[in-house]
């Protein structure tokens, strides 16, 4: 057994979930790639604020003062956080999440089909999609590993007209690779192309670049689940033309026939803002940094080395993305590993994961398609026949894997319960129930009465392969 303890405590930590046995057991939160829950001095933040809620930016009694006031408490935050200099250029937009901050960056920086961007397979669909409505797209390739490197950046932003952007992740939400950031900017800056990174999967891990021209990450996967997030860049971007969103708080002067939009950041953020969320994402970086980046490394480090090496021993375990370097001992990788199991459909690994053992894991493709479908060399006859079946309306077959990730609530008996649970699934353990596949959804369900795992418990909605 591993002593490795949560590192801080999280709103929910290790609550008791009833499994199919009737038991109830502590959750093992395996999914903070995905969303982590909130820091406790988070909640707690929030609940000091609540009775100070008020308008913000349009009110002259004290608590619209005062949210305003931590309103923009909250962008400062986002501002040290981000490593941006004060009363630099930099400007800083506060938005939903990650997926909201490129769709706005894509938007204001009007471009046209004619216009490239490069981006890389690896990355995940909030930086995939939004391009290609808006420019044509030159893609960088990984390896058969899921990587990719410095030459083959360079190869493709030489390969044709100058790109207007290079969009990258800072860190593989499917494998936790952390590609080099550092000397990719440099690169595209060297052929004066601007580069965004989509810092969602790194931001809870580690410090964010300072080189990026753009940044974009979420307060969701950051201990602050209330629905912010923040786009960082040149003002020189915001400062002309229309504003993604229209509307109320981003205008000095309105009149039928013309409108004189105000200075950004408020010209950026049309509408009321969700200054709970901010608040909270704001306190979930002051608190990141106040625990120390060191201390947050050295602790998913430690956690990343038992689970690729409890992974890498379980026979009929296959570990997507690179190989563990033993050297660095988890140092140069997120704790995040994506794995199938010989003989068991990913949703049935993660569905007896959940029902049966009370560990709570992700699986399906992780809003990353192009990339698993590489990692897993499905071939494009195995894609072309995925793809018919969901178009008749079947995602049982859409290709996938399992993916376990660590963070900040994570401790060594949480990784050593996803293991124990797995050597037992791998060896063949029999399941206590029958589980039934939802060809609409592609999840499988536990059969029986069991508490919290009843037909009436089943929920409705979205399977959980998409994305």
């Amino acid at each position: 057994m591993h002593s490795e303890a949560p590192l801080a405590p999280l709103v929910g930590a290790h609550a008791l979930v009833p499994c199919v046995d009737g038991s109830e057991r502590p959750y093992r939160d395996l999914d903070c790639a995905a969303s982590t829950p909130a820091l406790e001095s988070v909640a707690a933040r929030v609940a000091e604020f609540l009775p100070w809620y008020s308008s913000v930016h349009r009110g002259a009694g004290y608590k619209s003062r005062r949210a305003t006031a931590a309103y923009e408490e909250a962008r400062e935050s986002v501002r040290r956080f981000a490593r941006r200099p004060a009363g630099g250029d930099d400007v800083v937009v506060l938005v939903r999440n990650t997926t909201e901050a490129i769709n706005h960056l894509a938007y204001r920086l009007a471009l046209g089909p004619s216009d490239v961007v490069v981006t890389t397979v690896v990355e995940h669909h909030a930086n995939l999609l939004p391009w290609a409505r808006v420019a044509t797209r030159r893609w960088v390739e990984c390896g058969s590993d899921g990587t990719f490197g410095i030459d083959d950046v360079v190869r493709v932003l030489d390969d044709g007209p100058r790109p207007a952007l290079l969009a990258v992740t800072a860190a593989s939400n499917v494998t936790g690779w952390l590609p080099p950031v550092e000397e990719i900017c440099a690169a595209a800056h060297a052929r004066g192309v601007p580069v965004l990174v989509d810092a969602a999967q790194l931001a809870p891990h580690r410090p964010l670049p300072a080189e990026p021209d753009f940044v974009a990450f979420s307060g969701h996967k950051l201990y602050a689940p209330f629905g912010a997030g923040a786009l960082i860049g040149p003002r020189e971007t915001f400062e002309t033309g229309d504003p993604f969103l229209a509307g109320g708080g981003a205008v000095d002067l309105v009149d039928l026939d013309e409108v004189i939009w105000t200075e950004p950041p408020e010209r950026e953020e049309a509408g009321s803002p969700n200054v709970v969320g901010a608040v909270a994402f704001g306190t979930a970086m002051d608190e990141l940094e106040g625990i120390g980046w060191g201390a947050v490394h050295a602790h998913e480090a430690a956690l990343c080395a038992q689970l690729y090496e409890g992974l890498r021993s379980i026979r009929g375990v296959h570990v997507l993305g690179p190989a563990f370097d033993e050297d660095t001992g988890g140092g140069d990788r997120l704790a995040v590993a994506a794995f199938t199991v010989d003989g068991m459909h990913h949703a049935l690994v993660a569905a007896r994961l959940s029902a049966e053992f009370g560990v709570g894991v992700r699986h399906g493709c992780f809003c990353a398609h192009p990339y698993l479908i590489r990692l897993l060399d499905v071939g494009s006859a195995g894609l072309a026949a995925a793809r018919a079946a969901v178009r008749r309306g079947d995602r049982s077959g859409i290709p996938g894997a399992v993916r376990a990730s660590c963070g900040l609530g994570t401790s060594g008996e949480d990784v050593d319960a996803l293991l124990d649970a797995l050597r037992a699934l791998a060896a063949g353990s029999p399941a206590p129930v029958t589980y039934v596949q939802d060809r609409v959804t592609g999840d499988y369900w536990p059969e029986g009465d069991a508490p919290g795992w009843t037909t009436a418990d089943r929920p409705a909605g979205a399977a959980c392969a998409r994305g």
